[in-house]
């Protein structure tokens, strides 16, 4: 201990010394509360076994709950878009692989739940879909190539 630290236990100490001492304690418990956590969440994947194909399977798969509305979008490229009008009920998951890919996907004017997903694998791609019903829940789209045009409508 120091001198300055051994005095406060000896007599009453001045606030600045005990604003220093507040802030190292609240310092250590913040760091043993970040180890702590670190601890508990760990990954459950190899770092060895991570590459493009699996980071993606491990991204997607994180959201186990099925209860509840979720988007996912992943885009590994350059100039890639995705414009999404959902609904509340809609789960959809997006993989856009290469650049310039677009995606454009409605469902707002439906009530229905909807759970899509769609994989994009190239270069110049477009995905339209607009609406959704009975028919078009569980809809996967994979597409692999460059220069591809899809058009989907769901009335």
């Amino acid at each position: 201990m120091s001198s300055t630290t051994l005095s406060c236990f000896l007599q009453p100490c001045n606030p600045v010394t005990l604003t220093k001492i507040s802030t190292m304690f609240k310092l250590g418990w913040s760091v043993c509360a970040l180890f702590i956590f670190l601890s508990v969440k760990s990954q459950q994947i190899e770092w060895d076994q991570i590459n493009s194909n699996t980071i993606l399977n491990v991204i997607a798969g994180q959201n186990s709950d099925q209860g509840i509305s979720y988007s996912n979008v992943i885009q590994i490229g350059e100039a890639n878009n995705a414009e999404l009008s959902l609904n509340s009920k809609t789960n959809i998951s997006v993989k856009q692989l290469g650049d310039y890919n677009s995606l454009y996907f409605n469902n707002s004017f439906s009530d229905a739940a909807t759970k899509t997903a769609i994989t994009t694998q190239g270069n110049n791609n477009i995905i339209d879909v607009t609406g959704s019903n009975s028919i078009s829940d569980g809809l996967q789209i994979q597409v692999k190539g460059d220069n591809k045009t899809i058009f989907v409508r769901n009335y």
